[in-house]
């Protein structure tokens, strides 16, 4: 067996590496679980993609490719379950859109 002994120097600056840590893995748990916000319909974002909170609502004069059918749980961009009332969105990065939903980059779910 090697007997080998660590510098008084090395563990110190392996313990203060790791007592530095600490906060950084904490701020990132805390950003996780801290629920995303719902998306406001009168968002830039929103407004140029004419999100609408309910497809039932969406204008067809605006929107003539909108189907009633179509919403944010049956499109390929939400991140929900097709049950779930709200759930994230890959195009609204960072919200959370209404299930019953609907925008122009609305894509069938496969």
């Amino acid at each position: 067996m090697i007997d080998q002994k660590l510098p008084r120097r090395a563990i110190l600056k392996g313990a203060l590496a790791a007592l530095a840590s600490i906060p950084v893995v904490a701020a990132v748990a805390r950003v996780e679980a801290a629920p995303a916000a719902k998306l406001d319909a009168n968002d830039p974002q929103a407004k140029a993609l004419h999100y609408a909170p309910d497809t039932s609502k969406v204008d067809a004069k605006t929107n003539p490719n909108h189907k009633p059918e179509q919403k944010c749980a049956n499109c390929l961009q939400y991140q929900g379950k097709a049950t779930d009332a709200v759930a994230g969105c890959n195009i609204f990065s960072g919200k959370q859109v209404d299930g019953i939903g609907w925008c122009t980059v609305w894509a069938k779910k496969a």
